[in-house]
């Protein structure tokens, strides 16, 4: 993907009503300059980390996964959505999580990144990437905005990291966790090696005080869209009164000088980040290491295996 854009599109919209949120979609998409032609192949890849948690708060909300979907739709492009979770299969946190219900009828293909294509990062780290992510027209991120125990908050640029295949994940965190601003900087090169797409951010009820699991719900009444997931970040950071310098891959995407990391540069051809209240909304007090020991990694492994094992029973 190119990152180039500096504008962001921001929604006040309080409830998950599925009708408004494709209205959303389009005027986010509109004001953007974002079109699709008939016939392209779109991956809808949400944030479908865990289909065990805190009444499914960690994953985009099922009702706006579907609306997104449907402008798709009828745009004439032919939609699939996936993910790697964290914990068993994206079909199986989409069951879960409801999202499989909020799209029935649609025609819609539910996949799991079963497949990979090895891909070289610009900071030399061969990858694994699911082959879906690399094979489709536009991907379209769906990310939750959500606080992060160690990232500080997953928004648009982390919720990329689901198209890194399966164990590689976690094996990230043990070889790379420990060493200052490398996993921030691998999370930056894989949007080189992306198609282009555009993010369309799931803020409506985001998740705060600890995260990516188990944090409390924030009632923000947002939805944003951005073609460049750089800027996302740094409105939303701005937005949620944050220290910018606090997120490991804001600071990798400044130090880089990417477009979309300087506040003051933004464009917001619809509402402005003043005029949305975050009063009240906290991150995680101290920051957790980003390593995994081996010993998590392993309990990882397993608890993967035994919901894959679940799913298919």
């Amino acid at each position: 993907m190119i990152i180039n854009s500096t504008s962001v599109g921001l929604l006040h919209q309080k409830k998950y009503f599925r009708k408004e949120m494709a209205d959303a979609v389009d005027r986010l998409c509109a004001a953007l300059q974002f079109k699709v032609s008939a016939g392209t192949r779109v991956l809808l890849k949400p944030n479908l980390l865990t289909g065990r948690s805190n009444e499914h708060l960690a994953c985009t909300h099922p009702e706006f996964v579907a609306a997104a979907a449907e402008w798709f739709i009828e745009q004439g492009a032919v939609v699939s959505i996936g993910d790697s979770p964290a914990f068993g299969t994206a079909r199986g946190v989409m069951r879960a999580t409801g999202i499989e219900q909020a799209l029935a009828g649609l025609p819609v293909g539910l996949i799991d990144f079963d497949h990979a294509t090895p891909a070289m990062l610009a900071g030399g780290l061969k990858v694994k990437v699911a082959r879906a992510a690399l094979e489709c027209d536009l991907l379209v991120n769906l990310p939750r905005i959500k606080a992060h125990s160690q990232f500080y908050m997953t928004l648009a640029v982390k919720n990329y990291f689901g198209t890194v295949m399966g164990f590689q994940k976690p094996a990230w965190h043990l070889r790379y966790g420990d060493k200052k601003g490398r996993f921030a900087s691998y999370l930056v090169d894989l949007l080189a090696v992306l198609p282009p797409g555009i993010t369309l951010i799931d803020g409506i009820i985001a998740m705060h005080t600890t995260g990516p699991v188990a944090g409390r719900p924030y009632s923000l009444g947002l939805l944003g869209g951005a073609i460049n997931p750089v800027a996302a970040d740094t409105a939303l950071l701005q937005l949620l009164n944050l220290d910018l310098a606090k997120s490991a891959v804001w600071r990798e995407c400044a130090k880089r000088g990417l477009a979309g990391s300087e506040t003051d540069r933004l464009d917001y051809p619809l509402a402005k980040p003043a005029e949305f209240n975050a009063d009240g909304f906290r991150t995680p007090g101290i920051l957790k290491p980003e390593s995994f020991n081996p010993i998590r990694i392993m309990v990882s492994a397993c608890r993967r295996f035994a919901a894959r094992l679940k799913e298919s029973s």
